[in-house]
């Protein structure tokens, strides 16, 4: 499996898992149709299914027109069967979601909705993780509680250090800024920020990220205890 990186709107990712074994593949979050149409014909490449971390529009819009076009099965949480477009496949959590070649782990993590999700690709060592965890930091809590996305925080930092972290958003040195500020003396972060810069000036996406780096450096999973990871969270939405 390999993942290719597709730009939507003004800074959402779209993830295609591909599986080179017989030119198929998976979309993850396609906030719109085109530009994932125009790589998918460019490639000649089939897709096969949908997945949905959750149900914002900004990582459902493309659904419906990518569903129509390529006959695509749409996969998203039984809980949120309401609210994302075009729904087939109901999945529970800790559920072993499996499709021809592509097998993946239901997490589910709410906080930022009350029906989002995470997949992990277990066997590939690979976690698409929507608008829960983001490179640096975390999704802003429209739904659920502090107490929610902190454990459900908790849930995805417990992955293997070496998974490769997929988020929805290209937010990584903004949030970069807020652990900085905070984290002033943190020499993994110093390093982390420099790889940041070059590939932004490069044009590159700062994804993925890893367990491990998250762990270094993101001053949310670093938050010992709810109280902390709570006044955290207050201070970032008003930085």
């Amino acid at each position: 499996m390999r993942v290719e990186i597709i730009p939507c709107l003004q800074d959402n990712y779209s993830y295609l898992i591909i599986d080179d074994n017989n030119n198929s593949a998976c979309i993850v979050d396609p906030s719109e149709a085109k530009p994932i149409i125009n790589f998918l014909e460019n490639k000649n490449i089939n897709l096969k299914y949908i997945l949905n971390t959750h149900h914002h529009y900004d990582h459902t819009g493309g659904n419906k027109e990518l569903k129509k076009k390529f006959e695509s099965i749409v996969v998203g949480f039984k809980k949120d069967s309401d609210r994302i477009p075009g729904i087939d496949i109901l999945l529970e959590n800790n559920q072993i979601w499996k499709a021809e070649n592509f097998l993946a782990k239901i997490i589910h993590i709410p906080g930022h909705t009350s029906g989002h999700i995470c997949f992990h690709f277990f066997q590939e060592k690979l976690v698409f993780t929507g608008d829960t965890l983001f490179s640096l930091g975390c999704g802003k809590i429209f739904e659920g509680t502090y107490k929610e996305m902190f454990e459900s925080l908790n849930k995805i930092k417990s992955l293997p250090e070496e998974t490769k972290v997929y988020c929805g958003h290209e937010y990584t040195l903004n949030n970069s800024k807020f652990c900085i500020s905070y984290e002033p003396g943190n020499h993994d972060l110093k390093k982390k920020i420099e790889k940041i810069k070059k590939k932004i000036k490069e044009g590159q996406p700062t994804m993925p990220t890893t367990i491990k780096e998250e762990l270094d450096c993101n001053i949310f999973l670093r938050a010992k205890d709810l109280e902390t990871f709570s006044k955290l969270r207050d201070l970032k939405d008003n930085f």
